[in-house]
């Protein structure tokens, strides 16, 4: 505690008493990006279906599945341009900044004309050992991504989100550091009554709250941290104010080795809900009280990835997850006989409530020739789904917020290419 008050006494005399300054350096970057993909079946994604989640379930007419129909696309929606701003000094305090943005808003489906929409943009200022971040960034359990070139990055196998932030670094020593923020909602949201929305941590008050700490050692790095998260699902029941709340944790590890050519990484989270990081989970209502408010319950779920990558003019990648569904930690409201409303789920907008389980395979290359490169990549990807059972005319899954009837496997086949010039 002492370390943190010198630490923001000696920021407000700096900004108060006079001080030497030092200009900042301007660097522009970016790439200019061109995706090629077929699937083998209709699938839940986006980004004019680039950004793969989950293929769909069977949907089935006169004994056909329709969801069972291949597509093919191509586009440069997502080249992108950013600038860093580095070099600034004030009085010994290192400034830096970024501003990102790439083409991807104004495209509804697979139709429209792409504008520029805001990546990231934030502001950092630090001294000595500490670093203070605001803006808008990488979620600290986001940032570390696997080699994949696919646009998902290996999401929804591990947390995906760039969002408003405040974050604070701590060097303790060379190898390791901690890492505290506190996290709002924008693109990334929850589930809820409205769906996937950022009304419900605004009406809660309460930022998402990320503590962590890493180690880096060599070739070696480690992070391992924890993610809170307290919503409130409804404020008003359209006549008076009820006071829903549902808190949740996060707890999650990554693990990374590089040596010459060759890389080799791991995250894994175990998730209570996680759909605001594009993890495949939720919660759900487990109890109705007599003064008009709700009691929820998240369900578990634990999500893993790897990825192994070897040279360096032509790269060699290997990508490998699963997901697992545990369902919720408490019984649905409403359950009967085993079921219960599959309505009294709030789960992931790019996923389904009928999932149980998920992997994917990603085998893929990748050739240099200086700054422009081109690739091609197998993505295999795998859900089992339950069926949905109709229970007194309402639509219902297992009281655990599972579905276990008529258990089975779901596969979609994606191609997908690559050609990118970076600047």
């Amino acid at each position: 505690m002492k370390r943190i008050i010198t630490i923001a006494v000696t920021l407000v005399m700096a900004l108060t008493l006079g001080a030497q300054e030092k200009p900042a350096n301007l660097k522009f970057y970016g790439f200019i990006r061109n995706f090629f993909a077929f699937d083998t079946r209709e699938s839940v994604s986006g980004t004019e279906d680039f950004f793969y989640y989950v293929p769909k379930d069977k949907n089935m007419v006169n004994d056909v599945d329709l969801n069972a129909h291949p597509s093919f696309r191509f586009a440069a929606l997502t080249s992108r341009l950013g600038l860093d701003i580095q070099g600034y000094e004030f009085d010994g305090f290192k400034v830096t900044g970024k501003i990102e943005g790439d083409f991807y808003a104004g495209v509804s489906g697979v139709t429209g004309t792409a504008q520029f929409r805001l990546r990231q943009a934030f502001a950092t200022i630090g001294k000595g050992d500490w670093k203070l971040t605001a803006g808008q960034a990488w979620h600290p359990m986001a940032a570390d991504m696997p080699d994949v070139f696919s646009l998902n990055t290996g999401a929804p196998f591990g947390p995906f989100s760039r969002t408003p932030l405040v974050k604070f670094d701590l060097s303790l020593s060379e190898s390791i550091s901690l890492t505290a923020a506190g996290i709002w909602q924008m693109q990334y949201t929850s589930a809820g009554p409205e769906g996937a929305s950022a009304n419900y941590i605004k009406y809660g008050m309460t930022p998402e709250a990320y503590l962590g700490v890493n180690f880096t050692t060599g070739g070696f790095t480690a992070r391992v941290g924890g993610d809170l998260l307290s919503i409130k699902p409804r404020w008003n029941d359209g006549k008076q104010k009820v006071s829903d709340r549902i808190t949740t944790v996060s707890p999650f590890l990554f693990l990374q080795y590089k040596s010459g050519l060759f890389s080799a990484k791991l995250k894994t989270i175990f998730a209570q809900a996680g759909e605001h990081m594009n993890l495949n989970g939720g919660y759900g209502i487990s109890k109705v009280n007599d003064d008009g408010s709700y009691e929820y319950t998240p369900t578990q779920n634990s999500s893993t990835w790897v990825s192994l990558m070897y040279g360096k003019k032509t790269q060699a990648i290997l990508f490998g997850g699963f997901v697992k569904n545990f369902g919720t930690i408490e019984q649905l409201y409403g359950y009967k006989d085993g079921y219960a409303p599959a309505s009294n789920l709030y789960f992931s907008k790019n996923s389904f409530s009928n999932m149980n389980a998920m992997w994917r395979l990603t085998p893929t290359v990748i050739h240099n020739i200086g700054k422009f490169s081109f690739g091609v990549e197998y993505e295999l990807t795998s859900v089992q789904y339950g069926d949905y059972k109709t229970v007194g005319g309402v639509k219902s899954l297992g009281d655990w917020g599972l579905a276990h009837d008529n258990l089975h496997w779901i596969t979609n086949h994606r191609v997908q290419g690559l050609v990118k010039f970076t600047f």
